[in-house]
């Protein structure tokens, strides 16, 4: 049963400046020579241990863009990808030479190594969208690359970056470039299109990806994917739902691939449970007004129209029971129960706030109807909305996360954005791995290791499929954020209540 708990390390680390291909550079100032860490090995111990502080990595960069700020460049340097090593150094060298590395093994790079390829230096990819409509996420996932090196890499790790430019065309070519670096490992892309795109030449290469997107049809025949799938959000929260006594279910959905998504997954969860889903409304996911579905899920003008009736059955009475009923129907805009007692919204963000603001304005009542979500609920703010205080939705154990991002925040001085994490845990896994006893283990039976890993976004393990199965928590919503109601198992052996 394999296991490695992906620790961060009560260590110092500098703050790093980029120097990406396709960017501005910014040299980092020099640091004084630092003793290199010992070698990475499996960290079994608790979170609270601590390593030995480790050496600023090597940056080298590719090319800067027309127009970028100059970069100074030793006299005959050889062009390459950015590389992060660890070990010791004073100054980024710019245009350093890759190491030469046995070529990889078949059928997939790390399957089998001989003691020869043992001692040599180990080289991973890492394929993010520096530039492009997603470049700021890309360099907060590459700050968190980043901090995992400074906190497991040795000497004879190293971490090559390239720029998808956040395309499909640009994946592609990360990943030629990737391939002709001779690494033996791919982290990313990001965007499901941007895997597709990269997938046939590292399996030409027999090289394994580790992507980091959230759609299972990318996965397979080498390829992994670490994000965060709607399925497992809706099958936690649900199952949680239901042991609490819900068993009426209703969803609201946007009118996309995600929406389409959700609902299915509720309703196979909710059968599988033994409840029922007796309304689904969908949106359009462009839309800025929302009335329309929510009043129909509602079943408001029917209820409007029964709310009317009454009281006109009433106001033909001449009694004072007749006259008391009509007293407590006055505030009323509806009467009767809603045919569910649980509510999927399907959707976050500001189109979350916009479709839970209007609930209670069509008599969807956030006392009486339980109101649910996904992970895309784990923002900061959710609470602003008081329709959602006492919500619930299925994310990873925020414990571990809050620890990443307190230490991302005193090394980089911002606090990075939710998807973070997943480049944090990738390039610490294969830090991990790298340091297997024989030289790297990049295998099939690595991967899939039933026991999994434990990382920042909680315990998680790999499917045959290559989507990625992982230990959810359930949160309530409040006020000033959400607070853990259903514990995150620590292991895969343990149940989730």
């Amino acid at each position: 049963m394999l296991f490695f708990a992906l620790a961060l390390a009560g260590c110092e680390s500098p703050t790093v400046g980029s120097l990406l291909q396709g960017i501005r550079a910014t040299p980092r100032p020099a640091q004084p020579p630092v003793a290199a860490p010992e070698p990475a090995r499996p960290p079994v111990a608790p979170a609270t241990a601590s390593l030995p502080p480790p050496a600023p990595p090597v940056v080298t960069e590719r090319n800067a863009t027309p127009g970028s700020a100059p970069v100074a460049r030793p006299p005959a340097a050889s062009a390459g990808p950015p590389v992060f090593r660890a070990g010791p150094s004073s100054e980024p060298a710019l245009g350093t030479p890759p190491q030469p590395r046995a070529a990889a093994a078949k059928p997939f790079a790390g399957e089998t190594l001989s003691p020869l390829q043992a001692t040599l230096t180990t080289r991973v990819a890492l394929l993010l969208p520096l530039s492009g409509a997603n470049g700021a996420l890309g360099d907060d996932m590459l700050k968190a690359a980043q901090l995992a090196m400074f906190e497991f890499a040795n000497e004879r790790f190293e971490l090559f970056v390239h720029d998808t430019r956040g395309t499909p065309e640009g994946a592609a070519d990360a990943a030629s470039l990737a391939i002709a670096d001779r690494t033996a490992l791919i982290l990313g892309p990001l965007l499901a299109k941007s895997v597709v795109a990269a997938a046939p030449a590292a399996r030409a290469a027999a090289i394994r990806m580790l992507a980091f997107s959230s759609d299972r049809s990318v996965t397979g025949d080498g390829v992994y994917a670490m994000g965060f799938f709607p399925e497992a959000d809706v099958e936690r929260v649900v199952g949680y739902a239901r042991s609490r006594g819900l068993r009426r279910f209703a969803a609201i959905a946007p009118d996309n691939e995600f929406g389409l998504t959700v609902v299915e997954a509720l309703r196979r969860t909710v059968s599988s449970e033994g409840g029922v889903v007796s309304r689904v409304e969908y949106y359009d996911p462009f839309a800025v007004d929302f009335n329309a579905p929510i009043k129909r899920l509602a079943q408001f003008e029917a209820r409007k129209q029964a709310l009317a009736a009454q009281r006109t059955q009433l106001e033909g009475r001449d009694d004072e029971v007749a006259r008391r009923a009509l007293a407590r129907l006055q505030n009323l805009q509806t009467i009767g129960d809603l045919p569910f007692d649980a509510l999927m919204v399907a959707d976050g963000g500001e189109r979350l706030q916009a479709v839970a603001a209007l609930l209670p304005f069509y008599d969807i009542d956030p006392g009486k109807v339980r109101i649910l979500g996904t992970g895309q609920w784990d923002e900061p703010g959710i609470g602003a909305e008081p329709a959602l205080i006492g919500s619930w939705f299925a994310a990873p154990p925020p414990a571990a996360r809050a620890e990443f991002e307190r230490r991302f925040e005193d090394v980089f001085g911002a606090k990075p954005r939710r998807l973070a994490t997943l480049a944090y845990d990738a390039t610490a896994l294969a830090v991990v791995l790298a340091g297997a006893e024989g030289g790297p283990d990049y295998s099939e039976a690595t991967w899939n290791a039933p026991s999994g890993f434990a990382g920042r976004d909680g315990v998680f393990r790999f499917r045959s499929d290559g989507t990625a199965e992982r230990g959810l928590a359930v949160l309530e919503v409040q006020r000033n954020g959400a607070k853990v109601i259903g514990d995150a198992p620590r292991s895969f052996e343990a149940r989730m209540n």
